[in-house]
């Protein structure tokens, strides 16, 4: 899913234009007017189904991150006003809006949703970093065309530690930084071998890029496979084989310093 953050008094303006020019599933989240919500029955979430499919609710969430999470693998972009987060590409409207005040990747920035240009806009953000969780490549793999012959899926998650000693310095958070084109061809490449193993019908693998702080996911490896035994062989030797063959650099952050990791090994 690619999500966007669009900030400042013409937001919803801006979105609606968006939301008209993008392909696929698209999700919105307006964020600039959040309340805490009870429903009538006392549940945490309610949802109404019409008789044609279409749907309401409401509900409660753990802040954007967890309806990324949790919209990423049914949707192909979310539009989120209000609010934005780290490695979600971010659209300033207004005068008075500070580039500092958000966190993502700048697309524009403009007094008004007028003076942005959708054409570009729309371009800038299809070459964004995408919002993948381990969710939506169980989902992918589910949806092979061998899907029918697999009986075991096995997923690996790698997340930022804090520390690894109760006397460490904690990790703050890390940043990854990845050789563009070849990384990706190279997992790219690892997954494909490992498919072709025997008894193994699909390989999923994502490393995200970006700051990421500590308690976060930083990499997903997930294989469909006929029986647990190769799902578990091929898991474990794709995580293995990403973190040898595919350049992507670590940066550190702790409460005490900051250094690259591969320089100090």
């Amino acid at each position: 899913m690619q999500p966007i953050s669009i900030l400042g008094p013409d937001a919803p303006v801006l979105a609606e234009s968006l939301v008209d020019r993008l392909d696929g599933r698209v999700a919105v989240v307006d964020a600039r007017s959040a309340t805490e919500i009870r429903t009538e029955l006392g549940a945490d979430t309610e949802f109404t189904l019409a008789a044609d499919g279409s749907w309401s609710g409401s509900g409660r969430a753990d802040g954007l991150d967890d309806l990324l999470d949790g919209l990423a693998p049914a949707h192909d972009h979310l539009v989120a006003l209000g609010e934005s987060r780290l490695r979600v590409p971010v659209v300033l409207l207004g005068d008075d809006i500070d580039s500092d005040d958000a966190p993502g990747r700048v697309l524009a920035a403009a007094p008004s949703a007028d003076d942005i240009d959708l054409d570009r806009l729309v371009a800038d953000l299809a070459d964004a970093e995408p919002w993948i969780t381990r969710e939506t490549l169980v989902h992918r793999a589910k949806s092979s065309a061998s899907a029918d012959r697999s009986g075991a899926i096995a997923t690996f998650t790698g997340r930022v530690r804090a520390r690894d000693g109760s006397e460490d310095d904690r990790t703050t958070h890390l940043a990854f930084e990845k050789y563009e084109g070849v990384a990706d061809e190279r997992m790219d490449t690892i997954a494909a071998e490992l498919t072709a193993r025997e008894g193994v019908f699909d390989v999923r693998m994502h490393h995200r890029t970006g700051v990421i702080e500590a308690g976060e996911d930083i990499v997903f490896v997930v294989v469909l496979a006929g029986h647990r035994r190769e799902a578990f062989r091929a898991v474990e030797d794709g995580i293995d084989r990403l973190k040898d063959e595919v350049p992507i650099f670590k940066k550190e952050t702790t409460e005490a310093e900051e250094f690259w990791v591969h320089q100090r090994e």
